[in-house]
């Protein structure tokens, strides 16, 4: 009979076979009340999976991560009941947890609607308060096929038939309503009570375009309505945030229909972006790495070598000249390897470290481009370091402290770190795997980082480590990644002379900090909302006169700035005084210099700050030590 082992240590015993729910009912009814769910040695089941032998259970509720997984995907499956109640004549097709929700893709003869949306949430909350009993059963794939065809549901039948005849199947149901999934899920719909449905949009059946259009509900879903209106408030925040309208309304950049998913950029934008690659060039530099440039047009022959031709060929942009197939490039990689291949290399020269800010182009879905966050055209601060196994973890060491320094300078410090190994289906030995693994996981380990393990979720090359930003408003944006590659260098014909004077493969580290320029500056914008510290604003000084009787010394200050190296405008119109500065505040500029009558005859400078903040009256050279010390701290001082 069971021997339950619980998370604290203590043990239940029974002397027949229990429910999870009836080992929490055993605990408490508290406990009992709020379980979703179990984890039986590790593994998620439902509250009434039957336990027969001994094991460690985890009692899953609404405070645990998987436990909001849980109610999320029960949460699509209440969507997809709702909707089928309210649109009978609807398909159902797949309904995924994704990040903070979940979402659903129907067939439907037209358009969802808002109206529609409200209509569809409120049946949900009917279904939600029903209570309906959630319960799971197996089913083989020909009965289950059989069924979904009685059903009229073509989609789902063509998710079955794609799944080995020998397996069995499980289903979960709820009231009249039945879908195929893994589970597990709540056991009743009484458990989903804090959710909304938040938009429709468009989606190909299976994610390809060749397939028919489907309608995708999105929706989020929590363990309680004060997380959820938590969330809905960071959604809002994040709208206010929304990089298109702060890029427009800056004047930074825009996008037309005319080139899709390629950036034009304005002055204004155009200076934040050089503000940003200057810094990172400095940064490159002082660390070691030769900057070079490699082509934009490629022939296909090194893209088939690669070995991205034949994974990545969809995604490229390709040309022909002269009978000759070329690809636009979409990764610097291959590129970075002809420049290593140029001569002889020895092992004295290792580690190699080759950065380039490489214009990458790739043919993403026109419906998955999203400003700058999702483009065709794209700059990476790309760079690959070609080294020996012995310099693996060090290399990975010293990329982390320069990945912290970048990533403070910037504003952020709250960094996710993801450990992915390797998957099913790779290249290299067992051998190279486990010392590359075991040299990323010591270098985090190193560092005292806390990590989490993403076991097969590493590139078919070579395990690596993500490195996840966290905003002002608490998103999270994967950005930095480094991977230890042991194919492509081989593949490619990368060899160095080591000291006993063999020839050997260097390993190849693809490493990244921002991930792109266009997307980091879009999470830049959305972070700052606009109002950038003083070292990124494209305009740090707004010189105004009050008067044209201080015309000359406006001119003679903002020249003053501009020759330090500063970003000053001058701003002589005959305009009232505070309607300049509220529209230079408005306008984000960091610092306001207002010059009058007195300040020409004192030598001086009125001073105020976008917040407004008024600072005073001061020299110029006051000032300028100011603006100096700003722009040193970067994004880790108290900027205005």
């Amino acid at each position: 009979m069971p021997l339950i082992t619980l998370p604290d240590g203590s043990q239940r015993s029974f002397d027949h076979p229990v429910t999870v729910m009836q080992v929490a009912e055993s605990i408490g009814p508290g406990l009992a009340k709020a379980a979703l769910a179990g984890k039986v040695d590790g593994t998620l089941v439902d509250a009434s999976h039957l336990i027969e032998n001994d094991v460690a259970l985890a009692i899953v509720t609404e405070r645990d991560a998987d436990g909001v997984d849980i109610i999320r995907h029960s949460t699509a499956h209440l969507l997809a009941m709702a909707v089928q109640s309210l649109f009978p004549t609807a398909q159902v097709t797949i309904g995924p947890v994704i990040q903070d929700g979940f979402y659903y893709d129907f067939a439907f003869e037209r358009a969802f609607t808002p109206d529609d949306l409200q209509k569809i949430e409120a049946r949900m909350n009917e279904l939600s308060s029903a209570d309906l009993a959630v319960s799971r059963s197996l089913m083989s794939r020909d009965d289950a096929v059989a069924l979904f065809e009685k059903m009229g549901e073509k989609y789902k039948v063509e998710i079955i038939r794609d799944i080995p005849s020998n397996e069995n199947l499980s289903f979960y149901s709820q009231g009249d309503f039945i879908d195929l999934c893994r589970g597990p899920h709540v056991p009743s719909t009484g458990k989903l009570k804090a959710f909304k449905l938040t938009k429709v949009a468009g989606a190909y059946w299976r994610g390809d375009s060749k397939n028919a259009q489907l309608q995708r509900i999105y929706g989020t879903a929590w363990g309680n309505k004060k997380d959820l209106l938590a969330y809905l408030q960071r959604i809002e925040e994040a709208e206010k945030r929304d990089h298109r309208k702060i890029g427009k309304k800056l004047d930074l950049f825009h996008m037309q229909e005319e080139s899709p998913g390629m950036v034009f950029w304005h002055a204004n934008g155009w200076t934040l972006y050089q503000a940003v690659e200057q810094y990172m060039r400095a940064q490159l530099r002082r660390r070691g790495y030769q900057e070079i440039k490699t082509p934009q047009v490629v022939e296909r022959t090194l893209w088939e070598r690669s070995g991205h031709w034949d994974k990545f060929r969809d995604d490229m942009f390709t040309t022909n000249s002269e009978d000759r197939d070329y690809a636009i490039k979409p990764m610097n990689c291959p590129c970075h390897i002809q420049v290593f291949n140029q001569g002889l290399r020895s092992y004295r020269e290792l580690p190699l470290r080759l950065a380039e800010f490489g214009s990458c182009h790739r043919n993403e879905a026109s419906g998955a481009l999203h400003g700058l966050m999702r483009v065709r055209g794209f700059v990476q601060d790309d760079a690959h370091i070609f080294c020996t196994d012995d310099q693996i973890q060090e290399e990975v060491a010293r990329f982390i402290d320069f990945l912290h320094d970048v990533y403070a300078d910037f504003g952020f410090t709250d960094v996710i770190y993801k450990l992915s190994t390797r998957p099913e289906q790779r290249v290299g030995s067992d051998e190279d795997w486990d010392r590359a693994e075991k040299a990323l996981a010591d270098a985090l380990d190193a560092k005292a980082l806390p990590w989490e393990l993403q076991p097969g979720e590493g590139a078919f090359y070579g395990p690596k480590i993500e490195f996840s930003l966290k905003d002002c408003i608490g998103r999270v944006w994967q950005c930095g990644t480094i991977q230890v590659d042991f194919s492509m260098p081989g593949r490619l014909g990368a060899e160095y002379v080591a000291d006993d004077q063999r020839r050997k493969v260097p390993v190849m580290l693809h490493r990244a900090i921002l991930g792109s320029f266009e997307r980091f500056i879009g999470i830049l914008i959305e972070h700052f909302e606009g109002a950038f510290p003083t070292w990124l604003a494209p305009t740090q000084v707004a010189v105004l006169n009050i008067t044209d009787r201080q015309d000359e010394a406006c001119q003679k200050v903002a020249e003053i700035l501009n020759n330090k190296g500063f970003r000053a405008s001058l701003d002589l119109r005959n305009e009232k005084i505070g309607f300049k500065i509220r529209e230079h505040t408005l306008s984000r500029v960091p610092f306001l210099i207002v010059i009058g009558d007195k300040e020409v005859e004192n030598g001086t400078v009125a001073v105020r700050t976008r917040r407004g903040e008024d600072l005073g009256v001061m020299a110029i050279d006051t000032f300028v030590a100011r603006l100096e010390q700003d722009v040193l701290l970067k994004s880790r001082g108290q900027n205005q």
